[in-house]
Protein backbone atom coordinates (compact mmCIF):
# COMPACT_ATOMS: atom_id res chain seq x y z
CA UNK A 1 0.00 0.00 0.00
CA UNK A 2 1.32 3.45 -0.96
CA UNK A 3 0.09 6.12 1.44
CA UNK A 4 0.58 9.85 1.84
CA UNK A 5 -1.69 12.62 3.10
CA UNK A 6 -2.61 13.31 -0.54
CA UNK A 7 -3.29 9.75 -1.62
CA UNK A 8 -3.71 6.16 -0.52
CA UNK A 9 -3.45 3.71 -3.42
CA UNK A 10 -2.41 0.09 -3.89
CA UNK A 11 0.74 0.74 -5.92
CA UNK A 12 1.82 4.12 -7.30
CA UNK A 13 4.12 2.35 -9.78
CA UNK A 14 1.01 1.31 -11.74
CA UNK A 15 0.51 4.92 -12.89
CA UNK A 16 1.83 4.36 -16.41
CA UNK A 17 -0.54 1.45 -16.96
CA UNK A 18 -3.33 3.67 -15.72
CA UNK A 19 -2.31 6.42 -18.14
CA UNK A 20 -2.90 4.05 -21.06
CA UNK A 21 -6.36 3.16 -19.78
CA UNK A 22 -7.24 6.81 -19.31
CA UNK A 23 -6.03 7.66 -22.83
CA UNK A 24 -8.34 4.95 -24.18
CA UNK A 25 -11.34 6.38 -22.31
CA UNK A 26 -10.56 9.99 -23.20
CA UNK A 27 -10.71 9.19 -26.92
CA UNK A 28 -14.20 7.70 -26.48
CA UNK A 29 -15.85 10.40 -24.37
CA UNK A 30 -16.37 13.31 -26.81
CA UNK A 31 -19.19 15.01 -24.87
CA UNK A 32 -16.98 15.44 -21.80
CA UNK A 33 -14.12 16.50 -24.08
CA UNK A 34 -16.21 19.34 -25.48
CA UNK A 35 -17.31 20.37 -21.97
CA UNK A 36 -13.71 20.23 -20.77
CA UNK A 37 -12.58 22.50 -23.59
CA UNK A 38 -15.23 25.07 -22.65
CA UNK A 39 -14.49 24.68 -18.92
CA UNK A 40 -10.87 25.67 -19.42
CA UNK A 41 -12.12 29.07 -20.61
CA UNK A 42 -15.08 29.71 -18.29
CA UNK A 43 -13.98 28.03 -15.01
CA UNK A 44 -17.55 27.50 -13.66
CA UNK A 45 -16.26 25.58 -10.64
CA UNK A 46 -13.57 28.02 -9.58
CA UNK A 47 -13.27 28.04 -5.80
CA UNK A 48 -15.24 24.80 -5.39
CA UNK A 49 -13.92 21.77 -3.50
CA UNK A 50 -15.50 18.59 -4.88
CA UNK A 51 -15.42 15.41 -2.82
CA UNK A 52 -16.42 12.40 -4.89
CA UNK A 53 -17.36 8.88 -3.86
CA UNK A 54 -17.67 7.00 -7.14
CA UNK A 55 -16.04 3.99 -8.79
CA UNK A 56 -12.41 4.82 -9.59
CA UNK A 57 -12.34 3.78 -13.23
CA UNK A 58 -10.79 5.16 -16.40
CA UNK A 59 -14.07 6.95 -17.17
CA UNK A 60 -14.17 8.55 -13.73
CA UNK A 61 -10.65 9.84 -14.38
CA UNK A 62 -11.99 11.81 -17.37
CA UNK A 63 -14.76 13.28 -15.21
CA UNK A 64 -12.17 14.30 -12.61
CA UNK A 65 -10.06 15.93 -15.35
CA UNK A 66 -13.10 17.90 -16.48
CA UNK A 67 -13.95 19.07 -12.96
CA UNK A 68 -10.35 20.20 -12.47
CA UNK A 69 -10.38 22.01 -15.83
CA UNK A 70 -13.45 23.88 -14.57
CA UNK A 71 -11.44 25.16 -11.61
CA UNK A 72 -12.42 22.69 -8.87
CA UNK A 73 -10.12 21.11 -6.32
CA UNK A 74 -10.73 17.37 -6.04
CA UNK A 75 -10.68 14.66 -3.37
CA UNK A 76 -11.91 11.18 -4.29
CA UNK A 77 -12.75 7.73 -2.92
CA UNK A 78 -14.31 4.64 -4.48
CA UNK A 79 -17.95 3.80 -3.82
CA UNK A 80 -17.48 0.03 -3.74
CA UNK A 81 -14.76 -2.02 -2.02
CA UNK A 82 -14.05 -4.03 -5.19
CA UNK A 83 -14.58 -1.55 -8.03
CA UNK A 84 -11.39 0.55 -7.94
CA UNK A 85 -9.02 0.07 -10.87
CA UNK A 86 -5.69 0.30 -9.05
CA UNK A 87 -3.74 1.50 -12.07
CA UNK A 88 -6.20 4.37 -12.62
CA UNK A 89 -6.04 5.32 -8.93
CA UNK A 90 -2.24 5.37 -9.23
CA UNK A 91 -2.41 7.59 -12.32
CA UNK A 92 -4.72 10.05 -10.57
CA UNK A 93 -2.37 10.19 -7.59
CA UNK A 94 0.64 10.72 -9.88
CA UNK A 95 -1.19 13.62 -11.56
CA UNK A 96 -1.56 15.38 -8.20
CA UNK A 97 -5.17 14.50 -7.42
CA UNK A 98 -6.19 13.57 -3.89
CA UNK A 99 -7.43 9.98 -4.11
CA UNK A 100 -7.95 7.36 -1.42
CA UNK A 101 -9.04 4.08 -3.02
CA UNK A 102 -7.83 0.59 -3.78
CA UNK A 103 -9.31 -2.70 -4.93
CA UNK A 104 -10.19 -5.19 -2.19
CA UNK A 105 -10.99 -2.91 0.74
CA UNK A 106 -12.60 -4.08 3.94
CA UNK A 107 -15.76 -2.26 5.02
CA UNK A 108 -13.72 -0.39 7.64
CA UNK A 109 -11.17 0.70 5.03
CA UNK A 110 -13.97 1.76 2.69
CA UNK A 111 -15.35 4.23 5.22
CA UNK A 112 -11.87 5.32 6.26
CA UNK A 113 -11.32 6.46 2.67
CA UNK A 114 -14.58 8.41 2.61
CA UNK A 115 -13.68 10.09 5.90
CA UNK A 116 -10.24 10.94 4.54
CA UNK A 117 -11.76 12.76 1.56
CA UNK A 118 -14.08 14.70 3.88
CA UNK A 119 -11.07 16.22 5.63
CA UNK A 120 -10.89 18.23 2.39
CA UNK A 121 -14.00 20.11 3.64
CA UNK A 122 -16.02 19.96 0.41
CA UNK A 123 -18.34 22.59 -0.94
CA UNK A 124 -19.87 20.05 -3.36
CA UNK A 125 -20.32 16.27 -3.04
CA UNK A 126 -20.67 13.71 -5.80
CA UNK A 127 -22.01 10.31 -4.83
CA UNK A 128 -22.80 6.85 -6.22
CA UNK A 129 -24.96 5.00 -3.73
CA UNK A 130 -25.29 7.85 -1.19
CA UNK A 131 -22.73 6.47 1.28
CA UNK A 132 -20.82 9.77 1.25
CA UNK A 133 -23.90 11.93 1.72
CA UNK A 134 -25.27 9.70 4.48
CA UNK A 135 -21.86 9.90 6.16
CA UNK A 136 -21.98 13.72 6.00
CA UNK A 137 -25.45 13.62 7.54
CA UNK A 138 -24.42 11.20 10.29
CA UNK A 139 -20.99 10.38 11.69
CA UNK A 140 -19.34 13.33 9.93
CA UNK A 141 -22.08 15.91 10.27
CA UNK A 142 -19.56 18.64 11.09
CA UNK A 143 -18.76 18.90 7.38
CA UNK A 144 -22.36 19.44 6.23
CA UNK A 145 -22.52 23.18 6.91
CA UNK A 146 -19.90 23.89 4.27
CA UNK A 147 -21.62 21.91 1.50
CA UNK A 148 -23.62 23.87 -1.08
CA UNK A 149 -25.10 20.80 -2.76
CA UNK A 150 -24.54 17.28 -4.02
CA UNK A 151 -25.26 14.91 -6.87
CA UNK A 152 -26.23 11.23 -6.95
CA UNK A 153 -25.30 8.80 -9.72
CA UNK A 154 -27.34 5.65 -9.17
CA UNK A 155 -30.88 4.40 -8.55
CA UNK A 156 -30.17 2.98 -5.11
CA UNK A 157 -28.69 6.26 -3.93
CA UNK A 158 -31.55 8.34 -5.31
CA UNK A 159 -34.04 6.15 -3.47
CA UNK A 160 -32.13 6.65 -0.20
CA UNK A 161 -31.90 10.40 -0.70
CA UNK A 162 -35.54 10.88 -1.69
CA UNK A 163 -36.47 9.06 1.53
CA UNK A 164 -34.18 11.42 3.46
CA UNK A 165 -35.72 14.42 1.71
CA UNK A 166 -39.28 13.28 2.41
CA UNK A 167 -38.36 12.77 6.07
CA UNK A 168 -36.97 16.31 6.21
CA UNK A 169 -33.47 15.03 7.01
CA UNK A 170 -31.54 16.36 3.99
CA UNK A 171 -29.27 19.26 4.89
CA UNK A 172 -28.50 20.45 1.36
CA UNK A 173 -29.94 20.12 -2.15
CA UNK A 174 -29.12 17.07 -4.25
CA UNK A 175 -29.49 16.67 -8.02
CA UNK A 176 -30.62 13.19 -9.08
CA UNK A 177 -28.23 12.64 -11.99
CA UNK A 178 -29.39 9.01 -12.20
CA UNK A 179 -32.86 10.15 -13.23
CA UNK A 180 -31.69 12.05 -16.30
CA UNK A 181 -32.95 10.27 -19.41
CA UNK A 182 -29.46 10.46 -20.92
CA UNK A 183 -28.26 8.53 -17.87
CA UNK A 184 -30.75 5.82 -16.92
CA UNK A 185 -32.03 5.08 -20.43
CA UNK A 186 -28.51 4.47 -21.73
CA UNK A 187 -26.00 3.88 -18.91
CA UNK A 188 -28.40 1.67 -16.92
CA UNK A 189 -29.75 -0.23 -19.92
CA UNK A 190 -26.92 -0.58 -22.42
CA UNK A 191 -24.01 -0.07 -20.03
CA UNK A 192 -25.24 -2.47 -17.36
CA UNK A 193 -26.40 -5.03 -19.90
CA UNK A 194 -23.03 -5.29 -21.61
CA UNK A 195 -20.73 -4.83 -18.64
CA UNK A 196 -22.58 -7.33 -16.44
CA UNK A 197 -22.25 -10.06 -19.02
CA UNK A 198 -18.62 -9.02 -19.46
CA UNK A 199 -18.03 -9.52 -15.74
CA UNK A 200 -19.81 -12.88 -15.62
CA UNK A 201 -17.87 -14.18 -18.61
CA UNK A 202 -14.50 -12.94 -17.30
CA UNK A 203 -15.14 -14.59 -13.93
CA UNK A 204 -16.39 -17.92 -15.34
CA UNK A 205 -15.59 -18.26 -19.07
CA UNK A 206 -18.88 -20.16 -19.44
CA UNK A 207 -20.96 -20.33 -22.60
CA UNK A 208 -24.04 -18.15 -22.25
CA UNK A 209 -25.93 -19.75 -25.15
CA UNK A 210 -28.33 -22.43 -24.01
CA UNK A 211 -28.13 -21.50 -20.34
CA UNK A 212 -31.21 -20.60 -18.29
CA UNK A 213 -30.34 -17.09 -17.15
CA UNK A 214 -32.43 -15.84 -14.21
CA UNK A 215 -32.58 -12.07 -13.73
CA UNK A 216 -34.14 -10.65 -10.57
CA UNK A 217 -35.66 -7.26 -11.38
CA UNK A 218 -36.81 -5.87 -14.72
CA UNK A 219 -36.04 -2.21 -14.25
CA UNK A 220 -33.61 -0.37 -16.50
CA UNK A 221 -30.63 -2.47 -15.42
CA UNK A 222 -32.42 -5.81 -15.44
CA UNK A 223 -34.08 -5.20 -18.80
CA UNK A 224 -30.77 -4.21 -20.35
CA UNK A 225 -29.15 -7.38 -19.04
CA UNK A 226 -32.07 -9.51 -20.28
CA UNK A 227 -31.73 -8.00 -23.75
CA UNK A 228 -28.01 -8.79 -23.90
CA UNK A 229 -28.33 -12.30 -22.41
CA UNK A 230 -31.05 -13.15 -24.93
CA UNK A 231 -28.82 -11.85 -27.70
CA UNK A 232 -26.13 -14.32 -26.65
CA UNK A 233 -28.56 -17.25 -26.78
CA UNK A 234 -29.65 -17.55 -23.16
CA UNK A 235 -33.11 -18.67 -22.11
CA UNK A 236 -34.02 -15.71 -19.93
CA UNK A 237 -36.28 -15.93 -16.88
CA UNK A 238 -37.32 -12.78 -15.01
CA UNK A 239 -38.51 -12.49 -11.41
CA UNK A 240 -40.39 -9.37 -10.33
CA UNK A 241 -42.60 -7.83 -7.64
CA UNK A 242 -44.02 -5.09 -9.90
CA UNK A 243 -46.90 -6.27 -12.13
CA UNK A 244 -46.15 -3.56 -14.70
CA UNK A 245 -42.51 -4.55 -15.01
CA UNK A 246 -43.50 -8.23 -15.12
CA UNK A 247 -45.94 -7.58 -17.97
CA UNK A 248 -43.26 -5.65 -19.83
CA UNK A 249 -40.88 -8.59 -19.48
CA UNK A 250 -43.53 -10.98 -20.81
CA UNK A 251 -44.26 -8.72 -23.78
CA UNK A 252 -40.52 -8.57 -24.46
CA UNK A 253 -40.52 -12.34 -24.80
CA UNK A 254 -39.24 -13.52 -21.41
CA UNK A 255 -40.67 -16.02 -18.94
CA UNK A 256 -41.74 -14.55 -15.61
CA UNK A 257 -42.03 -16.54 -12.40
CA UNK A 258 -41.34 -16.40 -8.68
CA UNK A 259 -37.74 -16.84 -7.54
CA UNK A 260 -38.84 -19.89 -5.54
CA UNK A 261 -39.64 -21.56 -8.88
CA UNK A 262 -36.77 -20.07 -10.87
CA UNK A 263 -34.17 -21.19 -8.33
CA UNK A 264 -34.56 -24.84 -9.34
CA UNK A 265 -34.10 -24.29 -13.09
CA UNK A 266 -31.52 -21.52 -13.35
CA UNK A 267 -27.95 -22.01 -14.52
CA UNK A 268 -26.87 -18.38 -14.02
CA UNK A 269 -28.49 -15.90 -11.63
CA UNK A 270 -28.03 -12.14 -11.47
CA UNK A 271 -29.83 -9.78 -9.10
CA UNK A 272 -30.64 -6.24 -10.21
CA UNK A 273 -33.20 -4.96 -7.72
CA UNK A 274 -31.62 -2.70 -5.11
CA UNK A 275 -33.41 -4.79 -2.46
CA UNK A 276 -31.89 -7.14 0.11
CA UNK A 277 -32.46 -10.91 0.42
CA UNK A 278 -33.39 -11.66 -3.19
CA UNK A 279 -31.44 -14.94 -3.02
CA UNK A 280 -31.64 -16.63 0.38
CA UNK A 281 -31.21 -20.06 1.98
CA UNK A 282 -34.28 -21.74 0.48
CA UNK A 283 -33.18 -20.70 -3.01
CA UNK A 284 -29.66 -22.03 -2.56
CA UNK A 285 -31.13 -25.28 -1.23
CA UNK A 286 -33.00 -25.92 -4.49
CA UNK A 287 -30.39 -24.75 -7.02
CA UNK A 288 -28.74 -27.02 -9.55
CA UNK A 289 -25.26 -28.35 -9.00
CA UNK A 290 -22.90 -25.79 -10.54
CA UNK A 291 -25.29 -22.82 -10.43
CA UNK A 292 -23.61 -19.42 -10.82
CA UNK A 293 -24.89 -16.48 -8.77
CA UNK A 294 -24.02 -12.80 -9.17
CA UNK A 295 -25.27 -9.31 -8.48
CA UNK A 296 -25.38 -6.13 -10.54
CA UNK A 297 -27.33 -4.03 -8.02
CA UNK A 298 -25.40 -1.49 -5.97
CA UNK A 299 -25.04 -3.37 -2.66
CA UNK A 300 -24.02 -6.95 -1.89
CA UNK A 301 -27.07 -7.53 0.33
CA UNK A 302 -29.19 -8.75 -2.59
CA UNK A 303 -27.54 -12.15 -2.14
CA UNK A 304 -27.66 -13.35 1.47
CA UNK A 305 -24.10 -14.59 1.64
CA UNK A 306 -24.38 -15.58 5.30
CA UNK A 307 -27.15 -18.01 4.33
CA UNK A 308 -24.91 -19.47 1.64
CA UNK A 309 -22.00 -19.78 4.06
CA UNK A 310 -24.26 -21.53 6.54
CA UNK A 311 -25.06 -24.23 3.98
CA UNK A 312 -21.48 -24.68 2.82
CA UNK A 313 -19.06 -27.33 4.00
CA UNK A 314 -16.14 -25.72 2.20
CA UNK A 315 -15.27 -22.65 0.15
CA UNK A 316 -12.42 -22.19 -2.27
CA UNK A 317 -11.43 -19.60 -4.84
CA UNK A 318 -11.61 -21.17 -8.30
CA UNK A 319 -10.40 -18.13 -10.25
CA UNK A 320 -10.42 -14.37 -9.86
CA UNK A 321 -13.78 -13.15 -8.46
CA UNK A 322 -15.20 -16.70 -8.46
CA UNK A 323 -15.69 -18.69 -5.25
CA UNK A 324 -16.93 -22.27 -5.15
CA UNK A 325 -19.25 -23.13 -2.25
CA UNK A 326 -19.60 -26.88 -1.71
CA UNK A 327 -22.80 -27.77 0.15
CA UNK A 328 -23.40 -30.69 2.49
CA UNK A 329 -25.05 -32.77 -0.27
CA UNK A 330 -22.07 -32.28 -2.59
CA UNK A 331 -23.65 -29.66 -4.84
CA UNK A 332 -21.57 -26.62 -5.74
CA UNK A 333 -22.68 -23.01 -6.12
CA UNK A 334 -20.35 -20.42 -7.57
CA UNK A 335 -20.52 -16.90 -6.13
CA UNK A 336 -19.05 -14.15 -8.29
CA UNK A 337 -17.34 -10.99 -6.98
CA UNK A 338 -18.33 -11.72 -3.37
CA UNK A 339 -21.87 -10.68 -4.28
CA UNK A 340 -20.77 -7.15 -5.13
CA UNK A 341 -21.16 -5.40 -8.48
CA UNK A 342 -19.99 -8.09 -10.89
CA UNK A 343 -19.59 -5.67 -13.79
CA UNK A 344 -17.10 -3.55 -11.84
CA UNK A 345 -15.45 -6.14 -9.60
CA UNK A 346 -14.90 -8.76 -12.31
CA UNK A 347 -14.75 -6.45 -15.35
CA UNK A 348 -14.19 -2.74 -16.03
CA UNK A 349 -17.66 -1.29 -15.59
CA UNK A 350 -19.66 0.39 -18.31
CA UNK A 351 -18.02 1.23 -21.64
CA UNK A 352 -16.60 4.73 -21.97
CA UNK A 353 -19.02 5.70 -24.73
CA UNK A 354 -22.09 5.42 -22.49
CA UNK A 355 -20.44 6.90 -19.38
CA UNK A 356 -19.71 9.96 -21.52
CA UNK A 357 -23.34 11.05 -21.14
CA UNK A 358 -23.70 10.07 -17.49
CA UNK A 359 -20.62 12.00 -16.46
CA UNK A 360 -21.52 14.97 -18.65
CA UNK A 361 -24.69 15.16 -16.55
CA UNK A 362 -22.61 14.96 -13.36
CA UNK A 363 -20.41 17.84 -14.49
CA UNK A 364 -23.34 20.03 -15.57
CA UNK A 365 -25.22 19.28 -12.34
CA UNK A 366 -22.25 20.37 -10.22
CA UNK A 367 -21.95 23.56 -12.27
CA UNK A 368 -25.62 24.29 -11.60
CA UNK A 369 -25.16 23.70 -7.88
CA UNK A 370 -22.08 25.94 -7.77
CA UNK A 371 -24.14 28.74 -9.30
CA UNK A 372 -27.55 28.19 -7.68
CA UNK A 373 -27.13 25.74 -4.78
CA UNK A 374 -27.17 28.35 -2.01
CA UNK A 375 -30.66 29.41 -3.09
CA UNK A 376 -32.09 25.89 -3.45
CA UNK A 377 -34.10 24.00 -0.84
CA UNK A 378 -32.60 20.88 0.81
CA UNK A 379 -34.53 18.36 -1.31
CA UNK A 380 -33.80 16.07 -4.27
CA UNK A 381 -34.14 17.79 -7.65
CA UNK A 382 -34.45 16.29 -11.11
CA UNK A 383 -32.11 17.19 -13.94
CA UNK A 384 -33.76 19.72 -16.26
CA UNK A 385 -35.22 18.56 -19.57
CA UNK A 386 -33.06 21.12 -21.36
CA UNK A 387 -29.90 19.56 -19.92
CA UNK A 388 -31.03 16.15 -21.16
CA UNK A 389 -31.68 17.59 -24.61
CA UNK A 390 -28.32 19.36 -24.69
CA UNK A 391 -26.39 16.22 -23.68
CA UNK A 392 -28.27 14.05 -26.20
CA UNK A 393 -27.79 16.60 -28.98
CA UNK A 394 -24.07 16.86 -28.33
CA UNK A 395 -23.75 13.05 -28.26
CA UNK A 396 -25.59 12.73 -31.58
CA UNK A 397 -23.37 15.37 -33.13
CA UNK A 398 -20.18 13.66 -31.96
CA UNK A 399 -21.46 10.37 -33.38
CA UNK A 400 -22.03 11.99 -36.75
CA UNK A 401 -25.85 11.84 -36.78
CA UNK A 402 -28.38 14.61 -37.40
CA UNK A 403 -32.12 14.87 -36.82
CA UNK A 404 -34.99 16.87 -38.28
CA UNK A 405 -36.41 20.08 -36.82
CA UNK A 406 -40.02 21.25 -36.82
CA UNK A 407 -40.87 24.17 -39.05
CA UNK A 408 -42.61 27.20 -37.57
CA UNK A 409 -45.85 26.04 -39.20
CA UNK A 410 -45.49 22.62 -37.55
CA UNK A 411 -44.78 24.20 -34.17
CA UNK A 412 -47.95 26.28 -34.54
CA UNK A 413 -49.95 23.17 -35.53
CA UNK A 414 -48.73 21.25 -32.48
CA UNK A 415 -50.37 23.76 -30.15
CA UNK A 416 -53.48 24.51 -32.23
CA UNK A 417 -56.28 22.67 -30.45
CA UNK A 418 -58.78 23.69 -33.17
CA UNK A 419 -56.93 21.66 -35.81
CA UNK A 420 -58.62 18.35 -36.57
CA UNK A 421 -60.07 16.26 -39.33
CA UNK A 422 -60.45 18.21 -42.59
Amino acid sequence: MDKTEQYTVADISLAQEGALRVDWARARMPVLASLCEEALKTKPLAGMRVTGCLHVTKETAILIETLAAAGAEISWSGCNPLSTQDDVAAWLASEGYSVHAWHGQSVEEFYWCIDKTLEFRPTLTLDDGADLIVRVHGEKKEYAAGVIGGTEETTTGVHRLRAMGEAGDLLYPVLAVNDAITKWDFDNVYGTGQSTLDGIIRATSVLIAGKTFVIAGYGHCGSGLAMRAKGMGANVVVTEIDPLAALRAIMDGFRVMKMDDAAAIGDIFCTATGMKDILVERHFASMKDGAIISNTGHYDCEININDLKGLAQSVRTIRSENEEYTLSDGRTIFLLAEGRLVNLAAAEGHPSEVMDMSFANQYLALCRLAAEGKDMDPIVYDITKQQDIDVASTKLETLGFSIDELTQEQIKYATDYTAGTE
